[in-house]
Formats: structure tokens, sequence, C-alpha cells
């Protein structure tokens, strides 16, 4: 079976193309730009050769189009035919309550999906136009939405509740619901797999840590508590979210600065995390270089993103009365080994003991880091979000 797997956001569209007998990618890319001057393609094929199409693509379904048009073309194509796409899986941010699992779309889970866009304004509306462009363009293809939330429907009400008015939550549905969960849910996968161990019998902590970051605790097969809220503004220090962060604080900013609440949202959202506390970037490369130029702002903002993600992983060994498997993926946990290092010093006392050598200078690479006689094991496995979708999308069209 060959699978498209799209990810759509406001201006952009990623696309994995698999051939799913062998889970082999034929093609990748990016739409970038689009609506806006200066939109293009850049597309690489099987032999890793990107080549780049410049040209105005005013919305998504024209950048789909423009997707399709390549991979059938005879020059930078991989089929003969539009007729070998047998399916299309779309990553969808938010599914709500409603979608506990991934699921073939029908009219009926479309209008699921919109029902959910005010739980995520700014990623379902363009999650949805991939979706409304296939059915148009290939509407004999059938499609699969996999749910960034859907991992973690299996938390506990006492762990996804807010300590607000249940009101709240019964007219709004106001509730912790996470996000990463179909890159948590790979790495833990992914990572038992190499352990050889059963992945139903362990603990697990996952660390994703990229410009967005959480961390998810998974007992048994399952997610039991994670990071982000209603909301991917919850939980770690990001490259531009403040993470947790008192609301009086945000109450008193909005005050004291005569700010809007769509102002002040963004102020939280969009200016803040490492960028607000460096005054630098929200890129790691970048404010881990100033440190080492004795820049207090950008060293305060390392050991404040070292320290919050310390926190939430003894917290996690806690709520799973201990810990078998750590996980670091993301371009933060699988690139960045002096963060590895700066979170997991001291937590000797929890069994888990990082080897320097292993753990110094590896990047992007599947790879065991704890020492010898560390009782967990320590691991950075790369996510692969796309080909999960392109998994769960094979197993709900097999059906």
């Amino acid at each position: 079976m060959k699978v498209l797997v799209l990810n759509c956001g406001s201006s952009s569209i990623k696309y994995q193309f698999y051939d799913m007998t062998t889970t082999k990618v034929l093609a990748k890319g990016l739409v970038e730009k689009i609506g806006i001057k200066g939109s293009q393609i850049k597309h690489t094929k099987e032999n890793n050769q990107q080549v780049i199409f410049k040209g105005d693509i005013i919305d998504h379904q024209i950048g789909i189009e423009y997707v399709l048009g390549i991979l059938k073309s005879e020059k930078h194509g991989c089929i003969k035919s539009i007729d070998e796409i047998e399916a299309v899986g779309h990553r969808v941010v938010h599914g709500g309550e409603k979608f506990k699992d991934s699921i073939l779309i029908t009219d009926e889970v479309i209008k699921e999906i919109e029902s959910c866009v005010e739980l995520a304004p700014l990623h379902n509306p363009p999650n949805l136009k991939g979706i409304y462009a296939i059915k148009s363009l290939l509407p004999q293809v059938p499609q699969v939405a996999v749910f960034d939330t859907a991992f973690h429907q299996s938390m506990p009400d006492y762990a996804y509740h807010y300590a607000i008015p249940y009101s709240m939550y019964e007219m709004h549905g106001v509730r912790r619901y996470g996000f990463h969960g179909t890159s948590h849910k790979y790495v833990a996968h992914r990572a038992c797999e190499i352990l050889g161990v059963d992945y139903d019998s362990q603990k697990i902590i996952t660390c994703h840590l990229g410009n967005g970051a959480s961390v998810a605790a998974i007992k048994n097969g399952k997610s039991v508590d994670t990071s982000m809220g209603m909301t991917p503004v919850e939980g770690l220090i990001m490259g531009t979210r403040s993470g947790d962060l008192d609301i009086g604080v945000y109450n008193f900013i909005l005050t004291k600065e005569k700010l809007t609440p769509h102002i002040a949202y963004t102020l939280v959202n969009k200016h803040s995390g490492l960028l607000g506390i460096s005054g630098i970037s929200n890129d790691m490369r970048e404010i881990e270089i100033a440190a080492e130029n004795n820049n207090y702002r950008a060293d305060l903002a390392l050991k404040m993103f070292d320290y919050r993600v310390k926190k939430y992983i003894g917290s996690y060994t806690a709520v799973m009365n201990g810990v078998d498997i750590l996980v670091f993926t993301g371009g933060i946990g699988e690139n960045g080994d002096e963060r590895r290092m700066g979170i997991l010093s001291e937590l000797d006392y929890l069994g888990i003991k990082l080897d320097a050598n292993k753990n110094k200078g590896l990047r992007g690479k599947e790879a065991v880091i704890s020492a010898e006689d560390s009782k967990v094991k320590i691991m950075v496995v790369p996510t692969n979000e796309e080909l999960m979708i392109a998994n769960d999308t094979t197993k709900i069209i097999k059906k």
C-alpha cells in the first residue's frame, strides 16, 4: 500500500509518501509560504536529491495539487498514475474528547473535527484544509485522521482535570488534553523494540524537546500524564512559550501593561520561553553559543530549561512509582548532548545515571546512553511522526 502523509500548518504543508510494504519513503517535501510572497516547494526524491519549485501558491488546495503533480511527474516523480496513492493520512492536532484513536475520515468525522476548532484555533483549521483538499482532488481515496491528543486520552480523570469550577469542564470542555501524542507513542514503542522489552509492562518517561516541548508519563502502554494542557502553552519552557505560569502573573501583566487578553496571550505564547528569557533567540543553538560567551541571560535560559524538564522527570517518576526507560527525542532531545547532561545531572537517587562518553557528541541517532550501573535505561530515539501516521493509516484502511 502507498500512503501519502500530510501535515498542514497555517502557511505550510509537510508531506511524505510511503510504500508501506517496506515502509520506504519514496518522496518527501515541504510547501512553504502558502498565500505569502515567495512561496515554494522543496521536494526530496528517493535518492535524497532535492529540487525546489518556486511559484504562487495561494491556498492549501493548490499546494497539494502541485505536490500530486510532482509525485507523478516523469522527471521528479515516483508514481506513474495518481491511482497509486491508496490512502492519505493527516496529522490533526486536536481531537478533544471525541477521538481516542486514529479514525477513517467520513463527513461525520469532519464535522466533529470542525467542532474542535475552538480548542485549537491555530492548528485545526489548516489541518482541515488538507482534508478538504484531498476530498476535492482525490475523492475516491480514503483518508485517515491521526490526532496529537488521542494518545493522552488514557489519562485518569484526576490527572486531566483542573481545579476550577467543574461546570467549566461540563460546559466548555476545559481540561488537560496534551499534545505531541504521536511522537510520544512512536518513541516509546521504538525504545521498547530496541531494548527487546514488552511495551505494555514498562514505566516510560518520554521527553519531546524542541521549539515546542512536552514530557509524557507512559505506564503499561498508556499515557497517564503529560506536561502540556488544554493548549500547548502549559508545561515546559519552550522556544517562545512560557510553560507553567502563575495565572496571577498573567493577570498582573495584563493590568499593569493595559493589554487586551489577546495581546497578553500572544505575549506568553509567542514572546516568552527561551526567547523571552535570553532576549537573543528561540533557537537553542544560538543561546548555547551566547552562554559560552558569558551572556548571563542566555545561561539563565539554559538553566531554567534544564531545571523544568528535570522537575517533570522527578514528578512523573513519583506518579508511576518508578521509571524503567527515559527517552529523549525532538530537535533538542535528539541533538543536544549538553542539554541532556544538564537535565540528568543529580538524578542518581532515582537510579538515573548518564554515560558521559556515550552521550557526548551524539546527534540524531538511536542509542542507549545510560551508564552500565544505571537502573534506568536512558535513550535517544529520533521521532518519526510521519511513519506513525502512515502505520495507523495502513492499519485502518486494511480493516
